[in-house]
C-alpha cells in the first residue's frame, strides 16, 4: 500500500526494534497505530548511531546485545502488516546494517515482509543511484532527510527522489527531545514543498501535543521518536505498550486544551 497520513496533522511513531525485545516491540506498534500512529519507522538497531541521541543510541545498544538483527527486523515488518494491513511501516536504517544484509536482497525481503518504504540516514542522495534503482524494481519508496542547512539543490534533489514523504530535519544535530519548534523548520517545509507535492513530515526533538499542533501549522506529519523510546525505556516490558498508547493518544489533545 501507499504511505498516507489519516489524521492532520499525521503521527509517524518511531520505535527501536528489539527494545526491550522483539515481541514487545511488535505489541507496541500494533498498540501504536490503534491509537492513532499514521505510520511506524521501525529503527534497525546499530552500534554507531551517529545521528542519534543518548535515548536512541541506548535503546541500539540494548536491541544488539540482546541479538537483534536485520531479519528480526524485518520479521516484525511482516508481522506488523499480518495484524494491520492498512498502517504505514518504514524501515528506518543506517547504510552499514543494509551493506553488510546485501542491497538486493534487502530490499527484496523488505518489500516481502510488507514494508511501504525505507529511510536511510546516512544515505546522500547524490550517491543513491543504485539503492534508488533497486528501491525502485522492488516497489519501495525511498524517504530521504532533508536539513535547514541544505542547499537548494539537494533539496531539488531530494524533493525529486522521494516517494511516500519527505522527512524535514526540525533542527540541526542529533535526535533528542527539545522545547519548542524552531522557525528553520518552517522554512525548510516551505523549501522543499517549491520542488515536490509529497507529503513533509517534521522531526528531530517533537515530544509533546503542542509541538504536534505546532508542526499541523506547516506540515503534513509530526515524527514522535525519542520521546517515545524514552517512554519505552522508562517502563516495564508488560506496561510500555499500553503506556506509548496512551501518549500517542495525548498527542491528539483538542487545540483548545493546548491554549490553557
Amino acid at each position: 500500500m501507499a504511505l498516507s497520513f489519516n489524521h492532520k496533522p499525521g503521527l509517524v511513531v518511531y520505535l527501536t526494534a528489539g527494545d526491550p525485545s522483539v515481541e514487545v516491540t511488535r505489541a507496541i506498534a500494533i498498540e501504536a497505530i490503534d491509537a492513532g500512529a499514521d505510520v511506524i519507522e521501525l529503527g534497525v538497531p546499530f552500534s554507531d548511531p551517529l545521528a542519534d541521541g543518548p535515548v536512541i543510541q541506548r535503546a541500539s545498544e540494548r536491541a544488539v546485545a540482546r541479538g537483534t538483527r536485520m531479519a528480526d527486523v524485518l520479521r516484525i515488518a511482516s508481522e506488523i502488516r499480518a495484524a494491520r494491513p492498512k498502517a504505514g511501516l518504514v524501515i528506518f536504517t543506517y547504510l552499514n546494517p543494509i551493506l553488510r544484509y546485501g542491497l538486493s536482497r534487502f530490499v527484496d525481503d523488505a518489500a516481502g515482509a510488507g514494508a511501504d518504504g525505507v529511510l536511510v540516514t546516512d544515505m546522500i542522495v547524490e550517491e543513491a543511484d543504485e539503492y534508488l534503482s533497486e528501491m525502485n524494481r522492488a516497489g519501495l519508496s525511498p524517504i530521504f532527510l532533508a536539513a535547514p542547512t541544505s542547499p537548494d539543490d539537494r533539496i531539488e534533489a531530494i524533493a525529486t527522489h522521494s516517494k511516500g514523504f519527505v522527512y524535514a530535519i526540525s533542527r540541526v544535530g542529533i535526535t533528542g527531545k527539545q522545547q519548542s519548534m524552531t522557525a528553520d523548520a518552517a522554512a525548510l517545509v516551505a523549501r522543499i514543498r517549491r520542488w515536490s507535492g509529497l507529503p513533509v513530515a517534521v522531526g528531530f526533538g517533537i515530544s509533546n501535543a503542542e509541538h504536534v499542533a505546532q508542526v499541523g501549522e506547516f506540515a503534513d506529519a509530526a515524527v514522535i521518536g525519542s520521546a517515545i523510546v524514552e517512554l519505552v525505556e522508562r517502563s516495564t516490558p508488560e506496561a510500555a505498550p499500553e503506556a506509548v498508547a496512551r501518549f500517542i493518544k495525548g498527542l491528539r489533545l483538542p487545540q483548545a486544551a493546548l491554549t490553557r
